[in-house]
């Protein structure tokens, strides 16, 4: 979603502000369009034309929370870089707001785009340590084999399988996508 600018950027932030304290105060389950409007300083229409329902917004503010304030650490290599983000990533989805905020980027996304904002901004981080570990002149794999090995492991365990989720099961599949050899660019398809 494009960030928009003036009032709408202005009622965007009051409402995502208004909903997040909310949340701190009363807890999820308490939450109503209404009470959050009040809070926001707008009309409820405004929420609902604007978000839909709840659950809409509640999905606009959780992909707003897991977008990434700061490029993965510089590490000074490929299985470092990309080995700190794996935990990074794994210790943040798996916490209980994590959980919260996929539950509700989930719910509210009737077309599928919040969960490919979150998955780009993955793919974005994973593109920063992919582009270093290149100028440093390693061997790196595609993004796309970062994603399949790291990430989607990741995710179908905290969403299916929630056992084995610590930085020990997070370096094991870095490993593993590091070790995978990608064919030759005349050889993929």
């Amino acid at each position: 979603m494009v960030r928009p600018g003036g009032r709408s950027a202005r009622v965007q932030e009051s409402v995502h502000a208004a909903v997040r304290q909310l949340q701190a105060e009363l807890g999820r389950d308490a939450l109503t369009v209404p009470l959050v409007a009040a809070r926001a300083g707008v009309t409820p229409s405004t929420v609902y034309r604007r978000w839909g329902d709840l659950q809409e917004l509640m999905s606009d503010v959780a992909v707003e929370h897991l977008r990434p304030e700061a490029p993965p650490a510089d590490l000074g290599t490929l299985r470092a870089d990309l080995g700190v983000w794996a935990e990074q990533f794994l210790d943040e989805m798996a916490s209980p707001p994590g959980r919260a905020y996929i539950r509700d980027a989930l719910l509210g996304d009737p077309d599928g785009s919040n969960a490919g904002l979150c998955s780009a901004y993955a793919a974005e981080q994973i593109d920063v340590v992919l582009a270093r570990a290149s100028e440093r002149g390693e061997a790196v794999p595609g993004t796309e084999q970062v994603i399949d090995h790291v990430v989607a492991p990741i995710m179908y365990r905290i969403l299916f399988r929630p056992g084995r989720l610590d930085a020990a099961y997070a370096r094991e599949l870095v490993e593993h996508a590091l070790a995978i050899r990608r064919p030759p660019p005349a050889e993929q398809s």
